[in-house]
């Protein structure tokens, strides 16, 4: 049987309107645009849809992103898109919060329902799985070329090698900070690259890995 008659009605539209709101607006649409875009009941059926096309291999989407859907090669062949469209080479990753670069405060990354997304190439993030976005505040790794304002890309994980920037839970004083890494016997080392700011040295059993810095994005100066 023709790969297109293996899919219901239903999901054929809601691959289609993807499609389409894809190529007018630049970015994927939510469940509640699909919803109404679509014109069924509600967005739990909509989600529903979904998990079975995901399954199928039509769609990939984002944990916890309001606009992380992603058309495969398989639904762009479907469609009869070349499956190097721009709409294609485009990834999202949610920006779920702030990590500090100089003293560590409270705060501690939130995965929202509609988290703001930031959309990448596949140049620069080939692979979007357990992977997020933080905005960067204070300059304690600013040798690293981390700056105020930027944003860094982390790959959630929670084991790191020497040397590797990442970003860490302190449980013992309930809060963050992104330095660079070093397992000193029982102890951690988290050490700024600004020869302003001593290195924080805790206890391994209080050092939560949150994730490992994999790209930084330069904030445009206004």
């Amino acid at each position: 049987m023709p790969e297109k008659n293996r899919m219901s009605e239903r999901r054929r539209q809601i691959v289609q309107f993807i499609h389409g709101y894809l190529r007018e607006h630049g970015r994927p649409p939510t469940v509640r645009d699909i919803q109404r875009g679509v014109g069924v009941a509600s967005t739990a059926v909509v989600k529903y849809h979904l998990d079975r096309l995901e399954k199928a291999g039509y769609v990939e989407r984002a944990p916890r992103a309001s606009r992380g859907l992603r058309l495969t090669s398989k639904a762009l062949s479907w469609l009869g898109a070349a499956a190097d469209e721009p709409v294609s080479s485009v990834v999202r990753v949610p920006i779920v919060g702030s990590i500090v670069a100089g003293e560590p405060v409270t705060a501690y990354p939130t995965f929202d329902a509609d988290v703001d997304t930031l959309e990448l190439t596949r140049d620069i993030i080939s692979d979007t799985e357990n992977v997020f976005a933080l905005r960067v505040r204070g300059d304690s790794m600013v040798d690293a070329s981390v700056h105020d304002g930027d944003v860094v890309i982390l790959r959630q994980q929670e084991e790191a090698n020497n040397g590797d920037m990442v970003a860490v839970w302190l449980e013992d004083d309930q809060e963050t900070t992104l330095k660079y890494f070093y397992r000193e016997g029982r102890y951690v080392r988290l050490q700024p690259a600004n020869p302003a700011y001593e290195p924080i040295i805790k206890p391994a059993e209080v050092v939560r890995v949150q994730g490992k810095v994999i790209a930084i994005i330069r904030r445009l100066a206004a």
